[in-house]
């Protein structure tokens, strides 16, 4: 009997993946605390503070954590809240990370039923932040529970406060805004904490009940329109989705910069289960691709989401 020529299998060549990201969460932290803190601060809004030393001296402005409550699977997967603020002790090492959020869940019902002393699991910092790109003005634009990122970046860009390890760049804007915008004055949460900051602040709400009756969009046009044509204004923006669009209109027609921070719901938040996808513009052949707000944002230039 003849032997058969030995063949090597037909070799398949796999189409190369294009899972890489920046900010995968291989640098995060989990941390064990509990609630210090649980206070209202608007209608049905709430700031959560607790004590993870080892992410308030890492985070940066528009990055997030997640957080769940120990001791239980219901619900199961933690959520992911943005980190509002970062106050140090009384030795002055940074501490306390705040989380501000909006009840609306069962892990925000939870959160907002919590006895002070509840234990709770928190990991990150996760996703990227906001650069540090110079500006004669920053021009922060959100809606809803978008504001929550805000404070700490606001604060950086005027010098106030620094954030990062190593600290990052601070005072790389001269003048600071906030234009706030709610479907009623009950629901604008921590309005004192933007004030208090020393921000410009503009206040818009759908009833009129407080500030301007105007939609952000429409108040940032306004502001635009009245501000020196010379002047290098940076415009950031949170909030739902259809704002943040607009938002990026009103940007895009001024030749203006923007960045926004999508608040694309998360199940891991560290890029394994694709749940969080938004659609990005890219170079190359195809001109999109789905990106995973968690470790490739949650911050993306205005320019290239597909709205």
């Amino acid at each position: 009997m003849s032997k058969l020529p030995h063949t090597k299998p037909p070799q398949t060549k796999l189409p190369q993946t294009k899972l890489h990201a920046k900010y995968y969460a291989d640098k995060m932290t989990q941390v064990h605390s509990v609630i210090e803190q649980n206070e209202l601060v608007g209608e049905k809004t709430y700031r959560l503070r607790i004590a993870a030393p080892a992410i308030a001296s890492t985070v940066v402005p528009g990055q997030f954590v997640m957080i769940r409550i120990a001791g239980t699977d219901a619900p199961l997967i933690g959520r992911a809240l943005a980190v509002y603020n970062v106050t140090a002790d009384s030795a002055g090492t940074p501490t306390y990370i705040d989380l501000v959020y909006l009840r609306k869940g069962v892990m925000t019902e939870a959160l907002a039923t919590s006895a002070l002393g509840t234990a709770v699991t928190v990991w990150g910092p996760l996703g990227n932040g906001f650069s540090t790109a110079r500006c004669d003005r920053l021009i922060m634009a959100v809606g809803g529970i978008g504001q929550t990122p805000m404070l700490m970046l606001g604060r950086e860009a005027m010098g106030a406060q620094s954030f990062g390890s190593p600290a990052r760049e601070n005072g790389w804007s001269n003048h600071v805004e906030l234009i706030y915008g709610a479907r009623s004055k009950a629901l604008l949460a921590g309005v004192p904490d933007f004030y208090d900051a020393k921000f410009q602040v503009t206040l818009c709400t759908d009833d009129g009940s407080e500030g301007v009756r105007q939609l952000v969009p429409d108040a940032l046009a306004a502001r635009l329109a009245e501000l020196p044509k010379d002047e290098k204004i940076r415009v950031v923006t949170c909030g739902p989705e259809i704002m943040m669009e607009k938002v990026a209109d009103v940007c895009a027609d001024a030749n203006i910069d923007c960045d926004v921070s999508m608040e694309t719901p998360m199940a891991c938040g560290i890029g394994v289960c694709f749940s969080c996808v938004a659609k990005i513009r890219q170079e190359g052949p195809d001109p999109w691709d789905y990106k995973r707000t968690c470790v490739e944002g949650p911050i993306f230039d205005a320019k290239d989401v597909c709205w």
